[in-house]
């Protein structure tokens, strides 16, 4: 079985050593996504801003591996502040609603830059959502 590697041309992907997206036959892997757009945190204290850049970030890398959300098995979510989950929450439903994928939203005492309040990944299975 053949692996692909997909980088984003992220900042960090050479300094730690890491893919986007790891793709072996039908399955795939995407890395953890924030809303960092050229480098920069954007839209610091707007947790919900920022959960649909990075899953905007998430659903370009399953799309650079030839898969979309609807292939989406499993997510994980990250949050620095767990009350106000609902906020990651909704964004979930906006682009998994219909796939409803495994998941699990984690609360974690901080991320890689102190404006970051969110962190995605997925697996995801090609034809999983036909």
């Amino acid at each position: 079985m053949s692996v692909r590697r997909i980088g984003s041309g992220g900042p960090w992907e050479d300094v730690v050593g890491y893919s986007r997206v790891v793709v072996a036959g039908d399955s795939a892997w995407v890395s953890g996504c924030t809303a960092t757009v050229d480098g920069e945190v954007v839209h610091p204290g707007d947790m919900a801003a920022q959960a649909r850049v990075a899953f905007g970030v998430l659903v370009d890398a399953l799309e650079s591996a030839g898969l979309s959300a609807a292939d989406v098995v499993r997510t994980r979510m990250y949050v620095t502040d767990t009350g106000r989950w609902e906020e990651v929450g909704r964004v979930h439903g906006e682009v998994f609603g219909a796939v409803r994928p495994a998941t699990a939203m984690i609360g974690v005492a901080s991320l890689l830059h102190p404006d970051m309040l969110v962190e995605v990944e997925a697996d995801a299975v090609r034809g999983a959502g036909s």
